[in-house]
């Protein structure tokens, strides 16, 4: 017989979601129902019974089919007619309980008239919760009262994370930022942030320690969490990346690991490849949301511990100053901490558009603290050669050649273009040059002075510049070079019918095309 289920997104294996994972339903809350009419008639009555999701089986062994925390549902066809007498009720329970099964939903016709007495008691004895489902209600109305129940659960989630977000967000503005950020983070979790120096002593915490440490925390569970923090520490000095994903974060998060202890969740985080600082929290349950939450504020405290305490910090503020006061680039790149090469990547984010967190998350990814926001782009300046630059999950990359700290400007430009190619094929990262051609053997004087030449009837017109340039790498196509530079495929018309115009030329020839490319290409 065909197996159903009703499964939310979190269940399915894969990449971790951006978004916290989709909180189960309380069985009681599905009981409350009053449209369904459900009434539990074995098992315990416990409040912390909890439904991950709703799967319909006639099966006489439903193990197989079952991932764990479901309502299985039935309407007991599989039920042999002499079962009350033998041990099949015990059996089928059994294996429903070994599979991990939450409860069980037993449907009151058109099999049987009334539940079989046999099963309400071995769902007694294995301590399963048994419910029985009126003739009047369907099992796809089970199913969709559970993801209406799980629907508005993760809204409620969601709002929290996001009001916990903007909060931090707010606690690392004001002028005690790292204790205004543990006090929120401990607020928002119901427990104990603390902050632990590379040494391991406490820098600064906030909240109440749950469990038998009280307000003065301590004991067994102080001490599993520092255990844990000493777990967690060694990574961020051979700049290796988590020892556990607790999982739920979007984008790159600190490395982490969680453990419990005297039923307290406890978790640590490490502060940035190298510093050494660790975040530890103590909370007395682990909601969907709070990995996520204490997450923000690990990259927060990330940012504040490292940014402007370090040396390395201190460095990029003079080599900022010195730009500003007119030193050249080259003269000031010693001070950022990278070679004689440099390389610019521009990256757009698939959703909102990025704040300094994310971009701060998204450099720390690539192997660099120079990030800037610029509107929906976010712009990082990486060392040449220190790591692999690879696609970066919820991104789409442009990125330069590597260039001499002289040509920055070049690369941030190579960079853009890249962007929007990637844009307008698809593709998570496109590079700007990966390959040679037969242009690379004119000298570049004489094909700049070419190109100068060549396009100087649409110099004056960026804009048209740009579009053309686009235009031609995109192979013509008018609704891939609309898609690039964010306009109406109408306007990619009028321009590229401007171009040929003033350039006195047939842009259908593929020879002018390759000649304009290769003009725009040393322009």
């Amino acid at each position: 017989m065909e197996e159903t289920s009703t499964m939310p997104d979190a269940a399915v294996p894969g990449p971790a979601p951006a978004v916290p994972p989709t909180p189960p339903v309380p069985l009681a809350a599905l009981l409350a129902r009053e449209d369904l009419g459900l009434r539990q008639i074995a098992g315990p009555q416990d409040s912390a019974t909890v439904i991950h999701w709703a799967h319909t089986s006639e099966m006489a062994d439903p193990y197989p089919y079952l991932l764990g925390g479901e309502l299985l549902l039935t309407a007991g066809v599989h039920v042999p007619e002499a079962a009350g007498s033998g041990t099949y009720f015990d059996d089928y329970v059994s294996r429903i309980v070994e599979a991990g099964g939450a409860a069980l939903g037993f449907g009151v016709a058109p099999v049987h008239d009334t539940v079989p007495r046999a099963l309400v008691v071995a769902c007694d004895d294995y301590g399963l919760p048994l419910v029985e489902v009126p003739p009047r209600t369907t099992f796809s109305g089970v199913a969709r009262a559970v993801w209406q129940l799980m629907a508005q659960a993760r809204h409620t989630e969601l709002r929290r994370v996001t009001e916990a977000q903007q909060s931090l967000a707010a606690a690392a503005a004001r002028p005690d930022p790292v204790p205004s950020v543990l006090r929120q983070l401990a607020q928002r979790v119901g427990g104990r942030a603390t902050l632990y120096a590379p040494d391991g002593g406490e820098v600064a915490s906030a909240g109440r320690m749950p469990g038998a440490g009280g307000a003065g925390g301590g004991g067994e569970v102080s001490g599993a969490l520092a255990g844990l923090v000493a777990v967690v520490r060694p990574t961020t000095r051979d700049g290796s990346r988590g020892v556990s994903a607790s999982g739920g974060g979007g984008g790159p998060t600190p490395s982490s690991a969680s453990d419990t202890a005297a039923g307290v969740h406890l978790a640590a985080y490490a502060l940035g490849t190298g510093q050494g600082f660790v975040l530890g929290v103590a909370a007395p349950r682990r909601d969907p949301g709070d990995h996520t939450i204490a997450s923000v504020g690990a990259v927060l405290l990330s940012l504040l511990t490292g940014e402007h305490q370090s040396s390395t910090g201190a460095a990029r503020s003079s080599a900022l100053v010195r730009l500003l006061l007119g030193a050249a680039p080259e003269e000031v790149a010693p001070l950022l901490g990278g070679g004689e090469r440099w390389v610019v990547v521009h990256a757009r984010p698939d959703g909102p558009a990025p704040d300094a967190v994310t971009a701060s998350a998204l450099g720390a990814a690539l192997g660099s603290a120079l990030v800037d926001v610029d509107g929906d782009v976010v712009r990082v300046l990486v060392p040449a050669g220190h790591r692999e630059l690879t696609v970066q999950p919820g991104w789409t990359c442009g990125v330069s050649a590597p260039v001499g700290s002289h040509d920055w400007a070049s690369a941030d430009t190579q960079a853009g273009r890249a962007l929007s190619r990637a844009r307008a094929t698809r593709a998570r990262l496109v590079r700007h040059g990966e390959h040679q051609g037969l242009t690379d053997l004119v000298p570049p004087t004489e094909a700049a002075a070419h190109a100068r030449t060549l396009l100087a009837p649409i110099t004056a017109n960026p804009a048209l510049t740009e579009t053309l340039r686009t235009w031609l790498s995109l192979h013509g196509s008018w609704d891939r070079t609309a898609v690039a530079l964010s306009v109406h495929r109408n306007t990619v018309r009028q321009r590229i019918t401007r171009c040929a115009t003033l350039l006195s030329t047939d842009l259908d020839d593929p020879d002018v095309r390759m000649e304009l490319w290769f003009a725009l290409r040393h322009a």
